[in-house]
């Protein structure tokens, strides 16, 4: 069977049970990520290092008004040195040299503040691009992935990391490489220029540096744990407020609302205190690691006054440059601290991304596999087993024919597997053993999206999207003309109502459908199955939640849905089963009994115990009254 689909067929793993990576792969992935926008990143650095340019261009020049007002006021000063051999004009005063200064700082000032801007507009696209990319390919990734992956994982934890977790990622790129890049290129930039300076005041200055490198990496190393901690107790804090707003009509009606309150209160309150541990190591590490840079800032003060005392460092190009160099040193290495508290959020986040980017694709369409149009001849089960776990068997042996244009019920115990099998035809899982056969080929060798194309379905509880009615019933075949559409409502029995609407097909929906009723909702479910024109229609106990009026209504509707298609109908409702060519019986995952109501009646223990509880007998296969006499069905095929 592996084969045949291309891929393993053993229960798909939720994010949780697969296997974490390490933090360095994690990185080598985060730099290949990194690396596909390497031209935004290196446009984004070139700034930021011409900006530093700028920076020292700024205090060089002030350095050297520094060195020109102290030999006009101090006649023994030594005359400053002017760069680049540029000298101002013997006629010009002290007052046009420190205007003509001035004049130069503020066209420096006016050129940062513009490359600057330019600056944060490039990072700010960049993130944005890197963002959207990541949280695409996550949502391509869910929309492939199989409902085993859904079936172990839990909502909260999938939205989580299709938002803040991919934000996370993004960090990366602008929190992590930019900044290190910059960084990095920004202190070798300093370092020349101190070096060129005077070697000694520099090493002298510089010579507790190492131990920030050091206190880095302990710090990451201490932080690293409560960062995955804190995107667990983030899903958590999701799940509690998805869970009361979906289940509001509980809360309320069972008073509930103070105590669900609190644990939603109690859940931030668990992300509050993770997050202040965090800031606690923060807040200890960051000034612990600027006193190191204030000592290096004494140790200026103490030799290099001493060298501008003896004359071997000059005051404004020399102590004055080389003391804002050394501040400004010190603030590249205090990012360090960021750098690390980003790379820490980024590793965890990366660690539940690629999980799900990792997840196999289970359910694909195998290679060199067959197109499928529409089903004309039979569905086939043969021998059909499937269990969602190793270790447990839902359905077993189970082999059935279905011709095309007949229409099948589906019933039995709760368990006994009726949803299950609509979902392997519909190849939402794959089988564990056996196979299933539309026109005598096996559905894992024709191509998955023709497989379910040809099969419309109905669910007992069907979800309806925040969108018009119209949108809602093209969902299949979102190009479909409005009389496409009108025509697949008016079999589906919802044209009527929707005419009532005030917007009539462009009404909207509210979202789940709350703005209609159960009964509404289901017909729209019906039109929409229809609108694609499927060969075979499956529906899923479609009236097992509405009141026998609705029931009605939506029976009437199936009944002329059902026209020149193959049905497959799960039901405990007789009323609907009644309507069927014949009937299959399902009891602990096996077939159990095949037949018309009447032989059921007759050969079925279970199907004979359901009839008397709903007291239908042989006689009123026919006819089913609803509303003391005011409607009738009658079969129709």
């Amino acid at each position: 069977m592996s084969g045949v689909s291309g891929v393993s067929q053993g229960s798909q793993s939720s994010p949780k049970a697969r296997r974490k990576l390490s933090s360095r792969k994690l990185l080598r992935r985060l730099l290949r990520l990194a690396l596909e926008y390497r031209g935004p990143c290196t446009a984004v650095v070139f700034m930021q290092i011409t900006l530093v340019v700028l920076s020292l261009s700024t205090l060089g020049i002030t350095g050297l008004g520094i060195d020109y007002l102290s030999s006009q006021v101090l006649k023994d000063s030594a005359p400053p040195q002017w760069p680049l051999g540029l000298h101002p004009p013997a006629a010009w005063s002290p007052l046009q040299i420190i205007t003509a200064l001035s004049g130069l700082i503020l066209v420096v000032a006016m050129l940062t503040a513009a490359l600057k801007y330019l600056a944060a507009i490039a990072s700010s696209a960049l993130s944005q691009e890197v963002l959207v990319r990541i949280r695409t390919d996550v949502y391509s990734k869910l929309q492939q992935l199989s409902f085993n992956f859904y079936d172990a994982g839990e909502s909260s934890s999938i939205i989580n990391r299709a938002a803040g977790d991919a934000s996370n990622v993004r960090n990366f790129v602008d929190g992590v490489i930019i900044k290190v890049l910059t960084v990095l290129l920004t202190l070798t930039v300093y370092m020349v220029y101190m070096l060129k300076m005077h070697v000694w005041l520099t090493f002298v200055c510089l010579a507790s540096t190492p131990l920030l490198w050091v206190g880095a990496i302990v710090f990451s190393k201490l932080v690293q744990p409560a960062y995955r901690q804190a995107s667990t107790l983030s899903d958590v804090m999701i799940r509690t407020l998805v869970e009361n707003l979906q289940g509001i009509q509980v809360v309320k009606g069972f008073a509930r609302e103070a105590e669900q309150a609190a644990r939603f209160q109690e859940a931030n309150h668990n992300i509050r205190d993770l997050k202040e541990t965090i800031f606690f190591r923060i807040s200890t590490f960051q000034p612990s690691m600027g006193l190191l840079t204030q000592i290096n800032m004494l140790v200026l003060i103490g030799y290099g006054g001493t060298l501008v005392i003896r004359g071997e460092l000059a005051l404004g190009t020399g102590l004055f440059v080389f003391a804002n160099l050394l501040h400004e040193f010190a603030n590249q290495v205090s990012q360090i601290t960021n750098i690390a508290n980003s790379i820490q959020t980024s590793l965890a986040s990366a660690q539940r991304v690629f999980e799900v980017l990792d997840e196999p694709v289970q359910i694909v369409t195998a290679a060199g596999a067959q197109s499928l149009e529409r089903v004309s001849e039979s569905i086939e089960l043969d021998d059909v087993s499937f269990g969602y776990h190793p270790d447990r068997v839902i359905l077993h042996d189970v082999s059935l024919r279905i011709q095309a244009g007949e229409c099948i019920g589906i019933t039995g115990p709760t368990g006994s597997g009726k949803t299950t099998l609509l979902s392997l035809l519909k190849r939402f899982y794959d089988v564990r053993s056996g196979s299933i056969c539309l026109d005598g080929v096996d559905i894992r060798k024709l191509n998955l999206d023709d497989v379910r194309r040809a099969m419309g379905i109905v669910f007992q509880d069907s979800f309806l999207f925040s969108n018009t009615v119209a949108a809602n019933i093209a969902f299949g075949i979102p190009d479909a003309s409005l009389d496409q559409i009108t025509a697949a409502a008016k079999i589906a029995a919802a044209d009527e109502f929707i005419c009532e609407l005030p917007d009539q097909y462009e009404s909207m929906v509210g979202e789940h459908g709350s703005n209609l009723s159960g009964g509404q909702r289901q017909r729209l479910a019906l039109a929409r199955a229809i609108v694609t024109n499927p060969s075979i229609l499956l529906l899923d106990d479609a009236t097992a939640s509405v009141d026998p009026e609705t029931e009605y209504e939506i029976r009437e509707a199936i009944v002329s849905a059902m026209h020149d298609r193959t049905t497959i109908v799960v039901s405990n409702r007789l009323s609907t089963l009644s309507q069927t060519d014949r009937i299959v019986v399902l009891q602990d995952g096996t077939i159990s009994a095949v037949g018309t109501h009447d032989e059921l009646l007759e050969s079925c223990d279970w199907y004979r115990e359901l009839a008397e509880l709903q007291g239908m007998s042989a006689s009123r296969v026919s006819s089913t009254v609803v509303n003391g006499g005011k409607h009738e069905t009658t079969r129709k095929h």
